[in-house]
């Protein structure tokens, strides 16, 4: 039997670990911390279930696939609950949007903010259908290692004009501004600036309306569980706490795998599901391959990193939805001191995450746990002292909170901590700090992004939100698929 192995049990590992163990493939999955998760990690304090995130499943059908394989049933592991409405903005003037995928209901609220953009309304969604079926359906699976490959999907880029914002494409549709910022919005949450990143990621508007927007009952932290105990059950193995410090090679294949604690051991096949910059600079330091990757993916550009804010309170709160966006006064400059000057506006676009309105298991009874989440640059912009800047932001976030939604908030809260992007770097190994990885631009996408196997290690392939498609569940997955689709055509 052919042997491989999987670094970092986030998502996009365990979905790969999964797919190679249900084709026959001995596999073993090694992850760094205590808990497998990667950025999907979780904590328990005073009774409350805090995720790291992501904070919602999307297009749900490309993780029962994964049980598929073999024969199973995801929802024998795992419960997902529906979210509606799927988040509501609110505005500094007091002015709130609803979106959801009842139809009747969201007409209501584009025609409250703008009667006139409901006919561009039911074109955006065209285009993002089309964008999804071409982008995501047909292309998110596949590998693209040659330039012929980019080439095969050119016209379907020029038609879908993905040298667009996804900003410029709904502005194309849409008059009305705030409806603009909101369906425009959901790209930071894939690490992209919404001025910026390709018209492609529009799909996710289609996903959305079609796939509905889904909680794991008890977290995010159980869909990883379920993966987890889903990959031992088909007979691979999972080891934790144990850090991969080395990736042996000998000419152009990676040979074994060299842990902190001594465990070495000899595979057919590598994966990496770690973070890019760390899997060549770290794991193939001694390698002319790891450095040459090195120096080209320090001139790339990296999605900024996330400022979070995990608190619990006294109190339950139904009148605040499980997801709402609290925008400042400025959205366009905003993203421009994120991504652009890396400076640590005096504004913020707040994120604020309430599960317990959905799932109350993840909090004691009475009371109701919270995330508070704003963007910020990466440390490779904003090389500020975290721990002494981190109380005085987490302190603003909850003032802003408590003005707008919990006017008592301070005298509520039974327990808080921050998560920020010195975090990100030292328990992820993140290059700079980055929440997303790579930053998804035009020119840093499909052909342009890393390739799912490595163009001169035959045997070293790459999973997760740094190679193709990106970021976000329904991204690493699809990496999974694509990377899984290689090392089969080699392994067996």
């Amino acid at each position: 039997m052919k042997r491989a192995c999987v670094i970092g049990a986030g998502i996009g590992g365990l979905a790969l670990a999964i797919r190679l163990q249900s084709s026959g493939i001995d596999t073993i999955l090694v992850e760094a911390r205590d808990k497998p998760g990667g950025c999907a990690y979780y904590w328990q304090r005073e009774g409350f279930t805090f995720d790291a995130g992501p904070t919602a499943i999307t297009d749900p059908v490309c993780l029962r696939e994964l049980w598929a394989l073999s024969g199973r049933d995801m929802a024998d592991d795992v419960e997902l609950m529906p979210v509606s409405p799927f988040c509501r903005f609110n505005w500094p003037d007091g002015t709130i949007f609803d979106y959801s995928n009842d139809e009747a209901s969201l007409h209501r609220e584009i025609a409250r903010l703008s009667a006139e953009d409901l006919p561009g309304f039911a074109e955006l969604l065209e285009y993002s259908a089309a964008v999804c079926q071409d982008g995501y359906v047909q292309l998110g699976q596949v590998p693209f290692l040659a330039p012929a490959a980019m080439l095969r999907a050119g016209p379907g880029l020029l038609k879908h004009q993905a040298w667009r914002s996804v900003y410029a494409i709904v502005s194309s549709f849409v008059r009305n501004e705030k409806l603009r910022e909101a369906l425009s919005f959901r790209t930071l949450l894939g690490g992209g600036n919404p001025m910026t990143a390709s018209a492609l990621h529009a799909l996710t508007l289609n996903l959305e309306m079609e796939g509905r927007v889904w909680w794991a009952r008890g977290g995010t932290n159980r869909l990883v569980a379920a993966m987890a105990r889903h990959f031992e059950r088909l007979g691979g193995a999972l080891r934790l706490h144990d850090p991969v410090l080395r990736i042996h090679t000998l000419g152009d294949r990676a040979t074994e795998i060299e842990t902190a604690s001594g465990w070495r051991e000899r595979f057919d096949a590598v994966a990496s599901n770690a973070d890019l910059m760390h899997s060549y600079r770290d794991l193939l330091h001694d390698t002319r391959r790891g450095a040459e990757m090195a120096r080209k993916l320090a001139r790339k550009r990296f999605s900024p990193s996330l400022f979070i804010v995990h608190f619990g309170v006294e109190g339950s709160w139904p009148g605040i939805p499980h997801h709402t966006v609290l925008f400042g006064p400025r959205f366009k400059g905003l993203f421009e001191d994120i991504f652009g000057h890396g400076v640590l506006p005096q504004d913020f676009a707040i994120c604020l995450n309430h599960p317990t309105v959905t799932d109350p298991t993840v909090a004691p009874p009475g009371k109701s746990t919270f995330q508070a989440m704003i963007p910020v640059a990466h440390l490779g912009k904003l090389p500020i002292d975290w721990e002494q800047v981190g109380p005085l932001i987490e302190r603003r976030i909850l003032d802003e909170v408590g003005r707008r939604l919990i006017p008592d908030i301070h005298d509520r809260i039974v327990t808080r901590f921050h998560y920020a992007p010195r975090d990100f770097a030292l328990d992820l190994n993140a290059w700079q700090g980055s929440a997303f990885s790579l930053e998804p631009t035009l020119t840093q996408s499909v052909w342009f992004r890393p390739h799912n196997r490595d163009d001169k290690l035959r045997n070293f392939y790459l999973v997760g939100a740094g190679t193709h498609p990106g970021a976000g569940i329904p991204g690493v997955v699809g990496s999974a698929a694509a990377t899984a689709r290689l090392m089969l055509e080699e392994l067996r």
